[in-house]
């Protein structure tokens, strides 16, 4: 009885030192934050519907008005946008709100900021835990640090970091969607799916796929979640803007024309105006034509050809002519882990080499490619060229381990098949 109650004491005492540990850390990290924001403005990502959310529930503006357009102006620049500068308008659904309403009770933008970049830190880390889920891929103690260090560090993490973007919860929730087909929760993953709806220009291809997958494989639960959920978001957002979904359709119309260059074609012509016109359309279409290839030849059933053809399709779609940045790259995260998870049980110590020298070179590679081409204007402006290095490399480096994902022989599929038991 009173080793058990020792036990017990003993337990609880752990319990609450890393409780305890984990405040500290997470007060520091938010400590850092603040300190970063305060020398540092901008993270307008996070600014316009921090501001947005503000002027709904306290002033009962729509987010999508001129008025809360000029408000959030006015706190960046200092004036309204002129010229060329960003006009910072909100184009997210309304039903966002819902991840922005607690940090919009703040009136320090800071401290918001501070919060918001605290918790998109720890979507990092959880999205890189979940990614060696889904993937099976179990590296040793060192590498295991280094892999977290670069999947905070790496480009395409910082920068949606430093700017606020909402498109690292969206990463998280399509680990989570991955996840959870995985192991058939199916309900959590028509929810999660309807969540990435909050950026639906970065999800809209990957929803398709995840829905015609779903037909295909009798999984009809995952789409009446999907459809559920939407429906629910929607008519709630409603009670607040009954007409918000016609003034959120027009700001998507008019988002292309104050953003950067934002699809294969608009950035060439960016780039090399007299060379590259029509170019961008040949990628495009070329995307669009591989994906229709392989949602066809994909087999039921098979976990392993749906992630493959999962992860194609979230690196084909950033070519597939629909708005998107750079910055939203972040999502295309589990993709990189499927090809170190294959590679290490393909090649063993080969494939661990493959492992460090690939994220060397995706780390050092984007980072020097940014700095080199960096445009300087109210914030450092990254190049129209960031739009192709991730989703390229990628794609090549798919279609080399194409063969060793679809044969049912590979090191890689037996170890899923073990773990699960069952087919999907």
């Amino acid at each position: 009885m009173r080793s058990t109650l020792k036990d017990r004491r003993s337990d609880s005492t752990k319990i609450v030192i890393i409780v305890l540990a984990i405040l500290i850390i997470v007060s520091l990290l938010t400590f850092a934050n603040f300190r970063f924001s305060k020398e540092n403005p901008g993270g307008n990502d996070f600014l316009v519907h921090w501001m947005g959310t503000r002027m709904l529930l306290l002033e009962g503006e729509s987010p999508y008005s001129d008025k809360t357009a000029s408000n959030i102006q006015m706190f960046a620049y200092g004036h309204e946008a002129q010229g060329d500068e960003h006009e910072l308008r909100v184009a997210y659904p309304l039903y966002s709100i819902i991840a922005f309403f607690p940090f919009s009770l703040i009136s320090n933008y800071d401290l918001a900021r501070a919060l918001w970049m605290t918790m998109l830190e720890i979507g990092l880390l959880i999205l890189s835990y979940l990614s060696l889920k889904i993937t099976d891929w179990k590296p040793g103690k060192a590498t295991l640090i280094i892999y977290f260090l670069f999947s905070v560090f790496w480009y395409h993490a910082m920068r949606p970091l430093i700017n606020g973007n909402i498109v690292i919860l969206i990463a998280l929730a399509i680990a989570g969607i991955l996840i959870s087909i995985r192991k058939k929760e199916d309900e959590l993953a028509g929810v999660l799916l309807a969540v990435t709806t909050i950026k639906p220009q970065v999800t809209i291809v990957f929803i398709f796929f995840i829905i015609l997958w779903s037909f295909r494989n009798r999984r009809y639960k995952l789409v009446g979640w999907f459809v559920a959920t939407i429906f629910l978001l929607s008519v709630s957002a409603a009670l607040l803007v009954p007409d918000w979904i016609l003034q959120n359709i027009r700001e998507v119309v008019r988002y292309p024309g104050y953003n950067p260059p934002g699809t294969p074609g608009s950035a060439l012509m960016a780039l090399l105006p007299d060379l590259w016109g029509r170019v961008g359309t040949v990628i495009s279409g070329s995307m669009i034509l591989l994906l229709v290839f392989e949602w066809a030849v994909m087999k039921k059933g098979d976990y392993r050809s749906f992630l493959w053809t999962a992860c194609v399709t979230l690196a084909a779609a950033q070519w597939i002519g629909i708005q998107t940045d750079p910055g939203n790259f972040v999502i295309l995260f589990p993709a990189i882990v499927l090809l170190f998870s294959v590679w290490q049980e393909r090649w063993k110590k080969i494939g661990h080499l493959l492992i460090l020298v690939n994220m060397a070179v995706i780390f050092i590679g984007l980072w020097v490619l940014f700095v080199s081409t960096i445009e300087y204007g109210y914030q450092p402006q990254q190049s129209p060229i960031m739009f192709f290095p991730l989703p390229g490399y990628l794609l090549i480096l798919f279609y080399w381990i194409r063969y060793w994902i679809k044969k049912p022989d590979t090191l890689w599929y037996e170890s899923i098949v073990d773990q699960e038991n069952q087919p999907l």
